[in-house]
């Protein structure tokens, strides 16, 4: 019996991702709701915008009136809110729109899913789950190279946006000890893939590297991240979505601690093997790397114990950072004209790459 999603956030990169899968690999129903800010993009549905079990609306997930037209609508069984302003430069700068988004937007899915929950009878009652989305930087920064971000890490964000998702969390936590609302979280690390705002590391390498731009590095790059392609990532949320235990915390990441400025010049070194220069003054793309000033309360190290959803739900990452990075960049030589319409914006570069919704 197919199941109906409610999807929040789903025209961002990883929404998109997750929309494109439960479409294309099982006989379920995507409800998408999004905001369409400056980094969702329906062209990332394009492939499915016709499927006859996809809907999209425009909805800021703060309207709660929308919000409960929403729930009575569609009558979803589970809820996945990937919904988020995760840039974090952005948020250092002009906090308010995260505290907003990510507050009081969560705040009133919550609201909205109890009310519609609390109306359920039988297995549609019994079965209902409120999957909430979240991110490893709200365990702040790791102190040394031995130890992992794990579910019982205490939280200790370091920017407004971390504090923000943090804030998120403990409301979603809140609300299943109070109200007994059937809610799971997951905490990813950084993503990485297809279709991905070109403010985020990675996008940033590959698009400046093919306009023949200074790419940029904060600090010295030896920032550490445990990168997780997107296509692992939502196969992970739909595992946590169907078979988690209610109440409970998933780390979700992809076995790939990298420095940053190793991932710089891996992406480099590729580009020189599949699209050599042709450029007298520039033999290699690595050439093209600038050191910025780092960024203000940049965390150092970021590396996720994921031994949880692997041993309780069988999922294990299935691309390498190897073969993940390459199928990202091909994609992207592939796909130009996807990039193409961003690329006279007023971009700021962040090196993260969370949910970028």
């Amino acid at each position: 019996m197919s199941k109906t999603y409610l999807i929040t956030g789903g025209a961002g990169f990883i929404g998109s991702a997750l929309c494109r899968m439960i479409i294309n690999e099982t006989n379920d129903i995507v409800i998408n709701i999004d905001k369409l800010t400056y980094a969702g993009n329906l062209e990332s549905l394009s492939l499915i915008e016709k499927n006859e079990r996809f809907n999209f609306e425009k909805i800021d997930i703060c309207n709660s009136d929308d919000i409960a037209n929403i729930f009575d609508t569609w009558q979803p069984d589970v809820v996945i809110n990937l919904a988020a302003e995760s840039h974090v430069d952005r948020s250092i700068k002009k906090p308010d729109s995260f505290i907003q988004t990510n507050i009081v937007g969560t705040y009133v899915l919550l609201e909205g899913a109890r009310g519609y929950w609390g109306s359920l009878k039988g297995a549609k009652r019994k079965n209902f789950r409120f999957h909430h989305v979240s991110t490893d930087e709200v365990y702040g920064d790791l102190e040394n190279d031995k130890t992992l971000f794990t579910e019982e890490t205490p939280y200790a964000p370091s920017s407004p946006y971390s504090a923000s998702k943090a804030s998120s969390d403990h409301l979603v936590r809140a609300w299943q000890r109070t109200y007994g609302l059937p809610t799971l979280i997951t905490n990813c690390s950084n993503n990485y893939g297809p279709f991905q705002f070109p403010e985020k590391l990675i996008p940033v390498i590959i698009l400046n590297a093919l306009q023949l731009k200074k790419i940029p590095v904060y600090g010295d790059g030896n920032q550490i991240r445990d990168w997780l392609y997107v296509e692992d990532h939502v196969r992970a949320l739909i595992a946590v979505a169907k078979h988690g235990a209610l109440g409970s915390t998933y780390n979700i990441g992809g076995y790939n601690e990298i420095k940053n400025i190793e991932v710089v010049r891996l992406i480099c070194s590729i580009l020189d093997k599949i699209k050599p220069l042709k450029n007298k003054n520039i033999k290699k793309y690595e050439e093209l790397i600038e050191f910025i000033e780092d960024r203000a309360g940049h965390d150092i190290r970021y590396a996720i114990d994921a031994s949880k959803i692997s041993k309780e739900l069988s999922w294990f990452p299935k691309e390498t950072f190897i073969t993940g990075i390459e199928k990202t960049i091909r994609w992207y030589l592939e796909n130009l004209n996807w990039s193409s319409q961003f690329l006279n914006l007023n971009l700021e570069f962040d090196n993260t790459n969370k949910e970028t919704l």
